[in-house]
């Protein structure tokens, strides 16, 4: 049986992996990492619920001393203005938290190795509306190549949904039967999802696309990207 560690925030992208990973015969533990981002408290709720109820080990990295060092974007620094909008080019580095994924894919990595467990995965995946440079292939690709020469015993970085796009995943975790309803997505800390900043469109818009019914209470009701 593979075993891996991942990556979970307890939004719609790590969930479905998370139930991916399971129904493809891995052992799992999660772990979540609390970077100082302005949505943590919803994120572990939702993180904690979903883990509960699969009966998954999860453990959280505490790594609020590297928020100095992620750069000025409005997910760790409260003086940056949250945009609101579908994501675009002139924005995108606004929620941009810098190397984000690659010093969350390292302490997965050290916990998988510690723990004998073949790979680490993370929930990265492809559309014209993200655009993060730590969510593309090249990137996976590298991690992957990385983790292999590491440690004494070679580990994987797993990124099965990378050439997918967010209408993809929600299908995928339509058919497992993912609770949509308690994964966390906005970048806001309301207690409901905003509706307007650019995850929440996102994620609108893959609903949508996939012809899922979309359970999510959002704030606003702000138009789909266009596809």
């Amino acid at each position: 049986m593979p075993r891996s560690v991942v990556i979970y925030s307890g939004g719609l992208d790590s969930t479905t992996l998370l139930y991916h990973l399971r129904a493809e015969g891995h052992e799992v533990k999660a772990l979540s990492v609390n970077y100082g981002q302005r949505h943590m408290v919803r994120e572990m709720a939702a993180a904690e619920a979903i883990c509960t109820r699969l009966n998954v080990e999860r453990r959280i990295a505490d790594l609020t001393a590297l928020g100095e060092f992620f750069g000025g974007n409005a997910l760790t620094n409260e003086g940056v203005t949250l945009p609101e909008g579908a994501y675009a080019p002139e924005t995108i580095g606004q929620t941009t938290v810098l190397n984000r994924n690659m010093v969350m894919l390292s302490v997965g990595i050290a916990w998988a190795a510690g723990l004998k467990f073949d790979a680490v995965a993370f929930g990265a995946h492809g559309g014209v509306h993200t655009n993060y440079p730590d969510c593309k292939p090249p990137f996976a690709e590298a991690m992957d190549r990385a983790a292999l020469v590491c440690d004494f015993e070679p580990i994987r970085v797993l990124a099965p949904f990378v050439n997918w796009v967010k209408a993809d995943i929600v299908r995928r975790g339509a058919e497992l039967g993912v609770p949509f309803d308690l994964t966390w997505s906005c970048y806001a800390r309301g207690e409901q999802h905003c509706g307007r900043c650019g995850t929440c469109i996102d994620r609108r818009t893959a609903f949508l696309q996939a012809d899922v019914p979309d359970p999510t209470n959002y704030e606003a009701d702000l138009a789909p990207a266009e596809s």
